[in-house]
């Protein structure tokens, strides 16, 4: 079989090759992919566990964590953000941020994040596009709330998780100079941010991680930048094209749309099995800190090693009937946000939260909702994403 796990215009046209994945767990789970560059593709549930586990033995700060490489000075800069540093200054960073993600603070949340779900589900008329009118602006409106920005501040959030997200795709940017472009008006937005909740501090998230720990550790200001980069993408981008590819999941499994509609309590196990199912995010890359054996190949330091979560995530030895979308799956141990170890994803309560309250709502309030139109996918082979998908609310 012909491999080819990085052309965007595939992810573009049909998502993921889940058959070019099948073919590897079963014949070539680490897989030497030719290309450029050349890299290791690891395709199997324990493997891609293993690798997430290590971050001794798989770096994120060697050559950052996404796929694509990075002229030097770039990579400096991005190494203050913690998707792209290990332990123990990974350790460090993640304990001062993990303050404003306790499940407690989550939790109160929730009946926020339903007032918006209804406000959204109100607001709906008969056509619309799922992923603007309600996939989108959910996850910018609760990103609104956690940094104690106006809920007015959205489309400018969106716009800039859009260019950079999407800088291979022409819907969203024409290089990936613009996708830069947008880091940069972030960094100016989370300084403004961080400048007004010095001078008035505020019950939010902000000002938490604006304020020393117990062991007098602040962020430092690029620290604070980043991190709010890092919300304002990965506290959008996951639950947003969650949120539109679960919506065309049950479209296309409509016996399972009808169980939810029957049962909007399954709202809960149907959050993790669309996490399972979709893989928001495809993909991370680690850099190899050393010669090492996985999986019976010999890995040379610094070799490029490429974890496919949408691979582990179909792995059947792991889910029974794995090429089966079951609202209902429980156990469900997939790892649509990492397979665990240091970078395992901060936000996952979170988006749990988000994706359960919409779809219970959406079961509740729109059970005749229809696709209309034919899905238009992100051209990424990073974020497994969805720019579009018409429907009518019936």
């Amino acid at each position: 079989m012909h491999i080819d796990l990085v052309d965007r215009d595939i992810y573009a046209n049909a998502g993921p090759p889940h058959d070019q994945l099948t073919w590897l767990r079963a014949n070539s789970p680490i897989h030497w992919h030719e290309g450029e560059p050349d890299f290791w593709a690891v395709t199997r549930y324990e493997d891609v566990v293993h690798v997430s586990r290590h971050s001794d033995l798989f770096s994120s700060h060697r050559k950052l964590a996404l796929f694509d490489d990075l002229p030097e000075e770039q990579i400096a800069l991005q190494r203050l953000m913690m998707l792209n540093q290990d332990p123990p200054e990974h350790t460090r960073r993640r304990s001062l941020v993990n303050r404003g993600f306790t499940p407690r603070t989550i939790g109160a949340l929730e009946q926020h994040i339903r007032d918006i779900c209804d406000d959204l589900l109100d607001k709906l008329t008969d056509e619309i596009d799922f992923v603007t009118e309600v996939a989108a602006p959910l996850p910018l409106y609760v990103i609104c709330e956690l940094l104690g920005a106006p809920a007015s501040d959205r489309d400018k959030l969106f716009n800039w998780s859009n260019r950079m997200i999407g800088s291979q795709d022409p819907d969203y940017a024409a290089s990936p100079e613009e996708g830069s472009g947008a880091a940069m008006e972030v960094y100016a937005y989370a300084n403004q941010l961080a400048a007004q909740r010095r001078a008035n501090p505020k019950n939010d998230i902000v000002t938490k991680l604006l304020q020393p720990d117990e062991h007098g550790e602040t962020l430092g200001e690029d620290e604070f930048d980043l991190f709010v980069l890092l919300l304002v993408v990965a506290g959008n981008e996951t639950t947003r094209n969650a949120a539109s590819g679960g919506m065309l999941a049950l479209f296309e499994h409509p016996d399972q749309w009808e169980r939810l509609v029957a049962d909007p309590s399954l709202a809960k196990t149907a959050a993790d099995e669309i996490v399972r199912w979709v893989s928001p995010v495809n993909l991370f890359r680690r850099t190899s800190t050393t010669d090492q054996v996985l999986g019976g190949q010999e890995i040379k330091e610094n070799d490029k090693v490429v974890v496919f979560y949408s691979s582990a995530n179909r792995d059947t030895s792991v889910f029974p009937n794995a090429g089966t979308f079951d609202i209902a799956r429980d156990p469900n141990p997939h790892i649509g946000f990492g397979g665990g170890g240091a970078h395992f994803c901060l936000g996952n309560h979170l988006a749990k939260l988000e994706l359960r309250v919409l779809f219970e709502q959406l079961a509740r309030r729109r059970p005749r909702l229809r696709q209309t139109g034919e899905a238009r996918r992100l051209r990424s082979n990073f974020i497994n994403g969805i720019k579009e998908l018409p429907v009518t609310i019936g």
